[in-house]
């Protein structure tokens, strides 16, 4: 019997993979075998800090504005060839900045008008190899996020453009899908995971009882890329313990 989940002699890039749910996932594919490469903000690996959700032992790292179209650019290719291209970048702005200009065009850069330009950037690779593409977006895109405009209308964009990516590519052997987490412990969920009363509220409205970990979002991730998923293009899989419900 042959293992769907082995990646063994596969390349996988993850933008945003230097903590939280990107490196969970790029964590869960080196653990099966592939070569994993990430990209992140910092100028070395050494600027992360374990405590945020940082691991990047074993993995490949460049550093790339994605929020700069230039800078996605002129970023090397990490690899000769590449299997797998994860699109997990992303930020938020609190206190009501993405009402503003500046917090609004920072999100939205990078949250949503990144995962076109790096998307076209590694198409060529991705026929090559006939490849996929995951785009992490989040349940945010699918209902209102208080006090965050910018994040919840990235989001949306992002499910819509893994349905029309998914439609485009499909005819050229690219299967492109992605996954919607929920609340997931990571350093930008601090706001809610640091506030006892914020996350037993939280808490409360997930049917699993518990937060998401990026090794969950890593097993969707898998599944996707997978060929246990050669007929699955153009989905956002909802990862959310039941929160959405």
């Amino acid at each position: 019997m042959t293992n769907d989940t082995d990646f063994t002699g596969k390349h996988v890039l993850v933008v945003g993979g230097s903590s939280g749910i990107g490196n969970g996932i790029a964590h869960g594919f080196r653990e099966r075998g592939a070569t994993v490469h990430v990209w992140g903000t910092r100028a070395n690996p050494a600027d992360y800090d374990p405590a945020d959700g940082s691991d990047l032992s074993g993995l490949g790292y460049t550093c790339v504005d994605v929020g700069d179209p230039d800078a996605i650019e002129a970023a090397p290719l990490p690899f000769d060839t590449l299997d797998v291209l994860v699109l997990c970048q992303g930020t938020v702005v609190y206190k009501r900045g993405e009402f503003e200009r500046p917090g609004w065009d920072r999100v939205m850069s990078v949250n949503l008008d990144s995962l076109m330009h790096i998307s076209r950037k590694f198409k060529p690779q991705l026929l090559e190899s006939q490849g996929s593409v995951i785009i992490v977006s989040s349940i945010s895109g699918l209902k209102a996020n208080i006090g965050n405009p910018a994040y919840a209308a990235s989001k949306a964009g992002a499910i819509s453009l893994t349905k029309t990516l998914g439609q485009a590519w499909g005819p050229e052997g690219i299967r492109v899908n992605g996954l919607a987490p929920g609340l997931v412990d990571t350093k930008l969920t601090k706001v809610t995971t640091q506030s006892p009363e914020r996350l037993a509220g939280a808490l409360a409205n997930i049917p699993q009882r518990r937060m998401g970990l990026p090794a969950d979002m890593a097993g969707a991730a898998i599944f996707l890329a997978s060929p246990l998923a050669s007929y699955v293009t153009g989905h956002t899989l909802i990862v959310d313990g039941g929160l959405s419900l």
